[in-house]
Formats: C-alpha cells, structure tokens, sequence
C-alpha cells in the first residue's frame, strides 16, 4: 500500500504528523477506512477509537473525543478536542471519570449539565474501551 501523509491536532499541539497507509476512524455515520487515494471527504467524529499503521506495519490505536476528519487528495487531518495513545491512558484516572460522570447524571440539574455529563461517561467510557480495560 502507498502511504498518505496523516495529521491530527488538538487544540493543545499537533498529537500526530507523519505518514501511514491505513487508517481506521469512527464518524457519526460509522467506522471508515482511509487509504491513499480516498475520495475527498468530510465527516464529524464521535468520541471512539482511531487505528493508525505506522511506518513498522504495526497499528496503534487511540482515543479521541469528538472532533472532524478531512480527507483530500493530498493529506489527512483530524481535528479532536483531545486525543491520546492507548498505552498512555489513565485507566484508574478514566474510571473515576466514568463514576463522576454517572453521578452528575443522577444530579440531573440542567439539560445542558446532563448533557456535558453524558459527554464526559462516552468520553471515559471510549479511553477504557481503546486501553483495553473493558
């Protein structure tokens, strides 16, 4: 396969810049994949997983919350609010999250607090699932 120049960028720094042939990422409509040559395309991302291969033919999985994906002929960016490796994940730290965000659900002060706590558990809830501890 012929690599593609891939980006992703936080509003924090750029998580990743350099080149893969095979890309794997959840959007509202569904997992797609992305290699060399993908029609241009556009599509929102919800909080999942996102596969990449690296240079080594090994894939590497990550965690990213929410953000957009922009395919064109000569690159790929994703845009997240916040991205991390699996390996890097807090699993004692993301399982708190998960626990406070349940108990912020109970709370239910406001559509938009509930809504920002629903956020926050399919955001935990995504970093277990992609470290592996679920």
């Amino acid at each position: 396969m012929k690599p593609f120049k891939l980006e992703i960028i936080t509003p924090e720094k750029i998580f990743f810049d350099g080149e893969t042939e095979h890309l794997i990422a959840r959007t509202s409509e569904g997992d797609v994949g992305i290699l060399h040559g993908h029609t241009p395309y556009v599509a929102n991302l919800v909080s999942g997983p996102v596969k990449v291969k690296m240079e080594d033919g090994s894939f590497r999985m990550a965690a990213v919350s929410g953000g957009v994906i922009k395919v064109s002929a000569d690159n790929t960016v994703i845009i997240a609010s916040a991205v991390e490796w699996a390996d890097e994940i807090d699993v004692e730290r993301a399982k708190r999250s998960v626990e406070d965000a349940k108990r912020r659900l109970k709370e239910n002060k406001s559509q938009r607090e509930f809504d920002l706590a629903e956020q926050k558990l399919k955001r935990a809830l995504n970093r277990i699932s992609v470290a592996g501890g679920l």
